[in-house]
């Protein structure tokens, strides 16, 4: 029986609106699938791609359809991209492979794609495949790879903890420092390296930091495995998650071993004279200081003895520097023989030692001590064939009983030593803080300083500061002269250290900057190419003004057209010894004002390593003291190239004092000093011959190393 018609039409027609209906579903799944999908022929011609393939692509199908696509990737690619689908057309096996595919020869992905192929009705291949966009997962893998290589790798030390202080993760440097394998401290409490050298305290504001700031950074001592106790700079950082809460600590640790070793060897070259083994004028001036007070607590008395060798300058040019050396080594023995053992001895240069005698009830306790001493420096030394003999002249001051400042005491010493020397030498001499005289002289200068000020008898000159490597002129440091109306013009040695401790310096002191910024405006109303930078010394009684910086500010504000960095303060090291943090809260504030610092004389105080660290000064200045005779005096050549490393150590500039030869200049430029001030250079001058001077100046051809 056939079908009728009628029949037929109402058999197929529900199955071909449920194939429109299906053809529909498919091309809105096909569409909206997030993986792009492409179908090509057997000549790897696209036949068909849905709407995130075109998006993979940057293209509309119009430029899709029956085309390769591979002329839109790279060459280096290009090969590659085709001969996937070749091989899967080939072998006819599914392939799954990982690609990198450069677009538009900027935005490169990584994808995966899944590729199979199937036979249509004519009996023809055709390739199906599925792209999966993993760039950003591959980007997070390498991030976390990078992250383990880092945590593996670096060069300190990290440990990680949970939120209640549990190490859950080490790294292998940590291991290195600690001798602490990773499986031997997991789980436990970083409190396994505590060396017991720190208080509760320090472990309490650590934590309190931790709590309030989420980091803690300083210097801890820690235990090894082995026990040594060793120093680490440590860095603590609290981890929290998104919400806010501690899911972690994380310690950064760097052994600091070698770094306190060399800090211990700087401080020793600070603190002791290379020749002979004894404190230099640094441990000198603490020891002293710490003497001075046991001296007010116990009421006792000390005595600074300032002793100089007489005959040794005879020694050293008859037979050399090396027989000084080894005789200066063997009298400083003897010498230290000769002293109890709560005194000190110290070596401050060439052939002069000082003596401190603590824990004193009366002068005559210091009597035999000195005694010796001068029998000691007589003893005849015999280096190598040679007998040597000398003697030594002594000045002593008592204290409290001259109730003076420690620098003050060296300097009485020092005086009473000269006048053991012009008495016959091989002696001592007590100083004498009764002298009559003394005090009248000084109330007289005085009172002539008073009136030189009130009469406008002073003047600046001005020596100029160079840089012998470049032959340019730096600035000038103003030098303070006395037109006296009787003695001619007179240097300040005649007149400061009389208003040392006196108002009159604090004046004198304001007088020299007003001068100064007065002259610098003067020199570039000139028009002329000048170093209008000028230096001015300050007085430590005047430093330590409480009102220094508001008065400094009305001084420059009295020159609104100078530019305050061309004034630089030069501050005597000694300056900063009582106070060495309200000193350095000054230059801090001065410097917000502008001006520069130098800090002047430098190996002539008594100031630590610690002061040099913490004064804000730009430039350190060899006393010219050393610089004069560092061609003959090897102790003298050694604290220039020590002032010289020091200043590069804490990154400051230095120039050099007192060059009087072409052969100091070029002796400092080989030790890396190139700036320069000197007779041998320029002597200070009126403000009048400066132009001249500087349009004639070059540096000799023999700095140009």
């Amino acid at each position: 029986m056939k079908p009728n018609k009628n029949t037929d039409i109402t058999v197929l027609s529900p199955f071909e609106e449920n194939s429109q209906h299906i053809e529909m579903y498919l091309n809105v799944i096909f569409n909206n699938t997030q993986d792009p999908i492409f179908v090509k022929d057997e000549e790897c011609r696209l036949l068909l791609v849905n709407d995130a393939f075109c998006s993979l692509f940057g293209l509309p199908r119009s430029q899709i359809i029956g085309k390769t696509l591979a002329e839109k990737v790279p060459p280096s690619e290009r090969e590659y991209f085709l001969s996937i689908d070749r091989k899967v057309l080939e072998d006819g096996k599914e392939v799954l492979c990982e690609e990198t595919l450069t677009i538009g020869d900027v935005q490169t992905k990584i994808i995966v794609t899944k590729k199979n192929r199937f036979i249509d009705p004519k009996g023809k291949y055709f390739l199906v495949g599925v792209i999966h966009d993993i760039t950003q997962r591959k980007r997070t893998e390498e991030k976390l790879e990078l992250a383990a290589s880092v945590f593996t790798h670096a060069g300190e030390g990290i440990m990680i903890t949970d939120a209640a202080g549990i190490l859950v993760d080490v790294n292998e440097t940590f291991s290195r420092i600690t001798g602490y394998s990773a499986e031997e401290v997991l789980g436990k409490n970083p409190k396994i390296l505590k060396s017991g050298r720190q208080s509760p305290a320090f472990y309490a504001d650590m934590w309190d930091a931790l709590l309030t700031q989420g980091h803690w950074r300083g210097e801890i001592w820690n235990r090894r495995k082995n026990g040594e106790i060793y120093p680490e700079m440590l860095t603590i950082s609290a981890v929290k998650n998104a919400a806010g809460l501690l899911q972690h600590y994380v310690s950064l640790c760097t052994d600091i071993t070698s770094l306190k070793e060399h800090q211990g060897q700087l401080e020793r070259i600070a603190h002791f004279d290379l020749l002979t083994n004894l404190p230099n004028r640094v441990l000198l001036a603490d020891r002293l200081s710490q003497a001075m007070l046991q001296c007010s607590r116990h009421e006792q008395s000390l005595a600074v003895v300032f002793l100089d060798l007489d005959g040794f300058k005879q020694v050293n040019d008859t037979y050399g520097h090396d027989v000084g050396d080894e005789l200066l080594i063997a009298l400083s023995v003897l010498m230290k023989k000769a002293l109890r053992k709560e005194d000190s001895l110290a070596r401050i240069g060439g052939d002069e030692f000082v003596a401190v005698l603590a824990e004193l009830t009366s002068v005559e306790d210091c009597e035999p001590v000195l005694e010796r001493l001068l029998q000691a420096t007589s003893t005849p030394v015999t280096v190598g064939d040679v007998v040597l003999n000398v003697s030594a002249s002594i000045g002593v001051t008592l204290y409290p009983q001259d109730n003076v400042d420690a620098d003050q005491l060296m300097r009485h010493a020092d005086q009473a030593m000269y006048l053991a020397k012009e008495s016959g030498k091989n002696r001592y001499h007590l100083f004498d803080t009764a002298q009559d005289d003394a005090v009248k002289v000084q109330r007289e200068s005085l009172e002539a300083i008073r009136s030189a000020l009130d009469n406008h008898q002073f003047v600046l000159y001005y020596q100029p500061k160079v840089n012998m490597r470049t032959g340019t002129v730096s600035g000038v440091e103003a030098l303070i002269r006395w037109q006296h109306p009787q003695r001619g013009v007179l240097n300040p040695i005649e007149f400061l250290p009389v208003i040392e401790n006196n108002p009159m310096s604090i004046e004198m002191g304001e007088w020299v900057i007003d001068t100064a910024l007065t002259q610098i405006s003067q020199w570039q109303k000139t028009g002329i190419n000048l170093p209008i930078s000028i230096s001015v010394n300050i007085a430590a009684v005047q430093l330590q003004q409480p009102d220094f910086t508001q008065r400094l500010r009305a001084l420059l504000a009295a020159h609104p057209d100078v530019e305050p960095h061309y004034l630089e303060l030069e501050v005597l090291e000694t300056s900063a010894l009582n106070d060495v943090n309200h000193v350095s809260t000054i230059m801090n504030d001065c410097m917000t004002l502008g001006v520069n610092f130098a800090l002047d004389d430098f190996g002539t105080g008594y100031s630590s390593l610690t002061y040099l660290r913490r004064l804000p000064a730009n430039l350190i200045k060899i006393d010219q003291s050393f610089v004069r005779d560092m061609l003959i005096d090897a102790d003298d050549l050694a604290i220039v190239e020590g002032v010289i490393a020091l200043a590069k150590s804490f990154k400051r500039d230095v120039i050099a004092e007192g060059v009087e030869t072409i052969a100091h200049g070029t002796a400092l430029l080989q030790l890396g000093c190139d700036l320069a001030q000197g007779y041998g250079i320029a002597k200070p001058m009126p403000a009048s011959d400066i132009p001249e001077w500087i349009s004639h100046w070059k540096a000799d051809d023999a700095w140009q190393i």
